[in-house]
C-alpha cells in the first residue's frame, strides 16, 4: 500500500465519483457551449478548446514533473481540469487573444490547484481565480466584446426585451453568458442528476436580483438583471462547486443567501465584472462557515435530562 486514507465516520460506499459528477458538469456545459459557437462563430469554438488544452496539459505537465507515472495519471484523471478550462473559456469573450485562455487555464490549476493539493484541496475556485487572472491581466482587452452573428428578436428604445435576454439574441458579451435558455437546461440536468441542489444558485439568483433591485428603489429592475450579465451562468456552474461550498445544509442557505445579496449589492454600485470577485471573497469564509455551523455527528441523540430526586 502506497498511501494509507482516513477519512471521516462513517465510511459509505457512493453511487457517485469525481469523475461521473465532472463529465455530468461537461455535458450540463454543452447547450451553452454550442449556443456560443452559433452566436460568435469559429473564434468561440478557438478560445473555448485553447482554455480546455492548457487546462489539461497543465496537470498532466505538473504531475509529470512531480514524478507521477503516466499510467497512474490517466487511471486517476478525474476531468476537473478539464471542467476547469471549459468554464473558464466559456467565461471569456471570442474576441480575447488566445494567450489569454492559455494563461488564465495554466494559472487556474497550477496555481489554486495543483500547488494546493490537487482536486479537492483548493481553497478558491479555480476556474473564478483564472477568469479574475484574465481580467486583472488583460483589462484592457476583455472589456470589449464582439456583437453576435444573431441579432435581436425584438429590441426596445431601452435596450433588449426580456426574450432577447433570455434567449441571447443580438447580446455581446462572454459565451456563457448570453443564453440563459441553455444555461437553465444545464442547470436541470445537474439538479436531475443529483450534481447540484436546485436551491443553491435558486437563492443566489433571487437574492441577488432583490439585492439589486432595492438598491436602485425599483422592482421592475429585478428580472432585467438576473437576465442580464453572467448572474446565471456564475450561480449554476461557479458558485456550487463542493470544494468551495459549506458542509451542511444550513451553512449552504447562508453562503449562497449572503452571495447573492452581495452580488447584486455590488452590480447596483459598480458597473462591470462583480461577481467572480464576490464568489471569490465569500469562499474565503467557508471554512469559517463550517467552523461555527457543522454537521451532528452520525448516531448522536441529545442526552436525556436526568430527573430531579426528592
Amino acid at each position: 500500500m502506497d498511501r494509507l486514507v482516513i477519512s471521516n465516520t462513517p465510511h459509505v460506499r457512493a453511487n457517485s465519483s469525481s469523475r461521473r459528477i465532472m463529465l455530468d458538469v461537461i455535458i450540463a456545459l454543452m447547450p451553452t457551449f454550442l449556443a456560443s459557437i452559433i452566436f460568435f462563430g469559429f473564434d468561440a469554438l478557438l478560445v473555448v478548446l485553447t482554455a480546455e488544452f492548457f487546462a489539461v496539459a497543465a496537470e498532466v505537465v505538473y504531475r509529470l514533473i512531480a514524478k507521477e507515472n503516466i499510467k497512474l495519471i490517466i487511471k486517476t484523471f478525474d476531468f476537473t481540469s478539464a471542467v476547469t478550462g471549459l468554464i473558464l473559456g466559456l467565461s471569456l469573450g471570442s474576441h480575447v487573444p488566445l494567450i489569454a485562455p492559455a494563461l488564465g487555464s495554466t494559472f487556474a490549476v497550477v496555481v489554486v490547484k495543483m500547488l494546493f493539493g490537487g482536486t479537492g484541496k483548493n481553497l478558491v475556485n479555480p476556474a473564478v481565480a483564472g477568469r479574475v487572472f484574465v481580467f486583472m491581466s488583460f483589462s484592457a482587452v476583455v472589456k470589449g466584446f464582439v456583437e453576435p452573428r444573431i441579432g435581436a428578436i425584438s429590441p426596445t428604445e431601452d435596450g433588449y426585451s426580456l426574450l432577447d435576454l433570455f434567449l441571447g439574441t443580438g447580446l455581446s458579451g462572454c459565451l456563457g453568458e448570453t443564453s440563459k435558455l441553455c444555461l437553465i437546461i444545464g442547470g436541470v440536468y445537474l439538479v436531475i442528476r443529483g450534481v447540484i441542489k436546485w436551491y443553491a444558485p435558486v437563492i443566489t439568483i433571487v437574492a441577488a436580483g432583490l439585492s439589486f433591485a432595492l438598491y436602485k428603489w425599483d422592482i421592475a429592475a429585478f428580472l432585467p438583471s438576473v437576465l442580464s450579465g453572467g448572474l446565471i451562468f456564475g450561480a449554476i456552474f461557479m458558485a456550487t462547486d463542493y470544494v468551495t461550498t459549506p458542509n451542511t445544509f444550513i451553512g449552504n442557505i447562508v453562503y449562497f443567501t449572503a452571495l447573492g445579496l452581495l452580488t447584486g449589492l455590488m452590480r447596483g454600485i459598480y458597473q462591470g465584472e462583480v461577481l467572480s470577485y464576490c464568489i471569490l471573497f465569500m469562499n474565503l469564509f467557508v471554512p469559517i462557515i463550517d467552523r461555527l455551523i457543522y454537521p451532528k455527528p452520525f448516531g448522536y441523540e441529545k442526552p436525556k435530562k436526568e430527573a430531579k430526586s426528592g
